[in-house]
């Protein structure tokens, strides 16, 4: 194997191995190595070239492992999974979300037309082309920061869209078709379709322990809340105009079918208008600081969506008027509704990888055009943040005073960003391997050591 990062990530890397044969191994092992290296553009001969992987094997080999090598996705998430129970708490946090990974290029595979959340405005929807990717991750805290929660992506689907036969205006006007590998009315799923399939593989992971899975509003309607296991429970936002019922009457003696549902209730956004509704005021910590809200809670029938599942409703205020009413709900009816509220916001750190993904490790950068490549190298970076946020929890945090950078105007940070568990590990990396040696002498590391900490600050 390519002897490329620290000592102490090897055993990372090691607990892949049954994922893979013996040559697709090295291969994992060598451009993981490389890709966490690696600066600038991260396409896979940019990897290639910046580890020097031509010395280690034909770079062919590589592009063959994302296209052609026998692996399988569900299988590295499984892995990183079981490096994750030991953190995390009897009940377990998980959260759905999906991510569009721009790309330029009409031979991309998989790749469309989709919304831009980072671009559009209320009023102003934007599109953009590229991959939307849906993932599925657990929320866990380590002990080295123990306040901070991390999302940590097991499990990822591509989102693609269904095969039409329209043609675009291409090159000198002609019609062409633009996009390839779009899906099949067959091989067509939903985005919350392929959040539902995440959520039951992991849930069969569970035994009998239970899941607790967040998502957005798109994520909250009847394809995900009527199919949930049975160890799980949906908390998701709800439309203010959601219709809402009583659980159905007793059963009575006459003829006629059971109701499913009783009388109807008021919406939630008639619940916020209504003056003669009192609201509950209390401190809540969300998203990382104790904020007071108000709020309003009712247990109920969303039956459009959840069917005959008994809801928690919570219906919540900003007391200084600069959010509009929000409606948040639980399929969990043994938590409060501060605990749902609190719960829903663990939601945000997944946000937060995606930013870290794209910024610090190249997500949105390969360009493949094979279906197998495509659907394996972006979440392949997933699993290599996964790994760096691992060994800086288990290892990478007593060194972390030496890769720390002296930011005078930043004197407010309290807490470590991906970005100073990259600069460590690379950090960690040049330190053993050009001071490891024991033949070199006092002199030429006294030479050596300001070119390690130049190279510290460019990390």
């Amino acid at each position: 194997m390519p002897d490329l990062l620290v000592r102490s990530f090897a055993p990372f890397l090691l607990a892949f191995q049954p994922c893979f044969t013996q040559p697709s191994f090295s291969s994992f092992w060598a451009v993981t190595c490389a890709w966490i290296l690696c600066s600038g553009r991260r396409s896979l001969t940019r990897i290639i070239q910046s580890g020097q992987l031509g010395h280690f094997k034909h770079f062919c080999s590589f592009h063959r492992f994302f296209s052609q090598a026998r692996w399988n996705l569900d299988d590295l998430g499984r892995c990183v999974f079981d490096l994750l129970l030991p953190f995390c708490p009897e009940i377990l946090t998980g959260a759905v979300d999906d991510t569009l990974a721009r790309k330029s290029g009409r031979h991309i595979w998989g790749a469309d037309m989709h919304h831009d959340p980072l671009r559009s405005t209320q009023k102003r929807p934007v599109f953009s082309f590229g991959h939307s990717w849906v993932v599925f991750s657990l929320h866990v805290s380590f002990p080295f920061a123990p306040q901070k929660v991390w999302a940590l992506p097991i499990l990822i689907r591509l989102y693609r869209k269904r095969k039409n036969s329209k043609l675009a205006p291409g090159r000198g006007g002609k019609l062409e078709k633009k996009q390839t590998g779009q899906a099949t009315e067959k091989q067509y799923r939903t985005r919350p379709q392929l959040a539902l399939e995440m959520i039951q593989v992991v849930a069969g992971w569970l035994g009998s322990r239970k899941l607790r899975v967040l998502g957005d509003s798109e994520y909250a309607g009847g394809s995900i809340s009527r199919h949930l296991p049975v160890n799980t429970e949906l908390i998701s936002r709800m439309t203010r105009k959601a219709a809402l019922f009583e659980p159905p009457p007793p059963p009575t003696a006459g003829r006629g079918r059971r109701r499913k549902k009783g009388q109807r209730l008021p919406n939630p956004l008639q619940m916020a208008q209504d003056a003669q509704r009192p609201w509950i005021k209390a401190t809540a910590r969300l998203y990382g600081r104790k904020v007071k809200v108000c709020y309003q809670s009712i247990d109920a029938l969303w039956y459009s969506s959840a069917g005959q599942r008994l809801l928690r409703v919570v219906v919540v205020r900003d007391p200084k008027g600069h959010r509009r009413d929000d409606c948040f709900f639980s399929t969990d009816l043994t938590l409060t509704p501060l605990k749902i509220l609190e719960t829903f916001a663990l939601r945000w750190p997944l946000e937060v990888c995606f930013r870290d993904v794209k910024q610090f490790l190249g997500f949105e950068d390969p360009q493949n055009r094979v279906s197998q490549a495509t659907q394996r190298t972006a979440p392949l970076v997933l699993y290599i943040y996964d790994l760096t946020l691992l060994w800086y929890a288990q290892s990478g945090y007593r060194s972390a005073s030496q890769s720390a950078l002296d930011r005078i105007w930043y004197n407010r940070k309290t807490s470590v960003s991906f970005e100073d568990m990259l600069r460590t590990l690379r950090q960690a990396t040049w330190h053993e391997r050009i001071f490891g040696d024991s033949r070199l002498d006092a002199h030429t590391r006294k030479i050596l050591e300001p070119l390690v900490e130049w190279a510290k600050a460019a990390a």
